[in-house]
C-alpha cells in the first residue's frame, strides 16, 4: 500500500441535505413513508421544502456522510460525486473541502441541478428522507478517475447508486480499476426499498466485487428476502471477506468466515437523531481497518462514531472523532 495516498475513496450521491423536524402528522397528512429513503420528481420535493422550516442545510449523501466521518477521525478521505455548476453545488463542494474531504466531481453546466434530501426528523429520533437525485443521477464512468482509485487503500461504495442505470457503470469501472490495483471494495446497502427495487443486481454485485459488506439488520434480511437475521448471516458468509450488520440497540455483528463478532451498542441517555448512524458506523469501521485494528475493535470504533452522530441533528460530527473515539477507546483499556 506504499503508493496510497487515501484511506477511503467514497462514491456516492453528491446532495444537500435539508433537516427538520415534524411531527408524525405531517407525514400521515401527506401519505409520506417513515423511516426509510424516498425519491421524489422536482415538484414533490419543492412541495414538501415549501412546507417545513429547515433546521440546517449541508451537504449530504450517505458516503459523502462517511468520508467526511473518515476525516474527523484524522484519516485521509477523497469523494467522487455528481453536482450542477450551481448555488448549491458549489455550497457541496465548499462544505466536503472544509470537513476535510478531497472532491472530484465534474460539475454540470445543463440539465438538473444538484440534487437534496429532506430529512424530516419526528420527536421519536426516527429520520424519513425524501430526495430528488437532480445532478447526481449523472455520474458516469467519466468520473471515474483511475489516478484516484489507485491512490485509495479502499474505495467505499453506496447502494443507493443502483437506482440510476449509468451510475452502475461507473461503479463497476471503480470496482475493476479498485481490484486491478489489490485494493479493497466496501459497499453499504443503504436502504431496504432500494435493496427490494434491485435484488437481484446487487446481489450480483456483491458475490463478483464486494470484500466488505455494510448493512443493518432489515436490509440483510431484505438482500435475501429471509425473514431470520441469523439465517442471514450465514447466506452472506460465502460472498464476502467481511459483513458488519449493525442492530441499533443491539450493537453490532461482523461476520468473517466461520467466525462472528458480537459488540455492544454504545449507552446514550438521549438518542436525537438516527440520520446518519449507519453512515459513520461504516466510517468508523473502515477508519480501524485503515490502521490494521482487530474487527472487533473496528466494530467498537463505529459504535463510538455512530453514538456521537445520535445523540445530535444531522450527520456530520459536532466534535473531533478522533479525540472522542481515543477517549471512549482508553476508558474501554483499549488502545487508542
Amino acid at each position: 500500500m506504499s503508493d496510497t495516498y487515501y484511506d477511503i475513496v467514497g462514491i456516492g450521491n453528491a446532495i444537500v441535505d435539508v433537516m427538520a423536524k415534524v411531527g408524525d402528522g405531517f407525514l400521515k397528512e401527506r401519505n409520506l413513508p417513515k423511516g426509510c429513503m424516498t425519491l421524489l420528481d422536482a415538484k414533490t420535493a419543492g412541495e414538501i421544502y415549501s412546507d417545513i422550516i429547515p433546521e440546517r442545510e449541508v451537504s449530504g449523501g450517505s458516503a459523502a456522510n462517511t468520508v467526511a466521518g473518515i476525516a474527523s477521525l484524522g484519516g485521509t478521505p477523497a469523494f467522487i460525486g455528481k453536482v450542477h455548476d450551481d448555488e448549491l453545488g458549489q455550497e457541496f463542494t465548499r462544505d466536503m473541502g472544509t470537513a476535510g474531504v478531497d472532491c472530484f466531481t465534474i460539475p454540470l453546466n445543463e440539465g438538473p441541478v444538484t440534487g437534496r434530501s429532506i430529512v424530516l426528523v419526528t420527536p421519536d429520533a426516527e429520520r424519513s428522507m425524501f430526495t430528488y437525485l437532480g445532478a447526481a443521477t449523472f455520474l458516469t464512468e467519466e468520473d471515474i478517475d483511475e489516478e484516484v482509485i489507485k491512490a485509495g487503500k479502499i474505495t467505499y461504495i453506496e447502494g443507493y447508486l443502483w437506482d440510476t442505470e449509468c451510475c452502475q457503470g461507473a461503479l463497476i469501472k471503480a470496482c475493476q480499476l479498485a481490484h486491478k490495483y489489490n485494493r479493497k471494495i466496501a459497499f453499504t446497502l443503504s436502504d431496504t426499498t432500494c435493496i427490494c427495487r434491485n435484488r437481484e443486481a446487487i446481489l450480483n454485485f456483491i458475490k463478483e466485487y464486494v470484500d466488505v459488506l455494510f448493512a443493518n439488520e432489515e436490509e440483510i434480511k431484505a438482500l435475501f428476502d429471509e425473514k431470520d437475521f441469523y439465517k442471514s448471516l450465514d447466506l452472506i458468509k460465502p460472498h464476502v471477506e467481511i459483513a458488519a450488520i449493525t442492530r441499533g440497540i443491539d450493537g453490532s455483528v461482523v461476520v468473517n468466515g466461520r467466525i462472528k463478532t458480537f459488540v455492544e451498542a454504545e449507552v446514550l441517555d438521549n438518542v436525537v437523531d438516527t440520520t446518519g448512524a449507519g453512515d459513520l458506523y461504516a466510517a468508523g469501521f473502515l477508519f480501524g481497518m485503515t490502521q490494521e485494528r482487530s474487527l472487533g475493535t473496528c466494530a467498537m470504533i463505529g459504535s463510538i462514531a455512530a453514538a456521537e452522530i445520535i445523540s445530535h441533528y444531522g450527520a456530520r460530527p459536532e466534535v473531533s472523532l478522533r479525540g472522542f473515539v481515543r477517549n471512549k477507546l482508553l476508558s474501554y483499556g483499549k488502545k487508542a
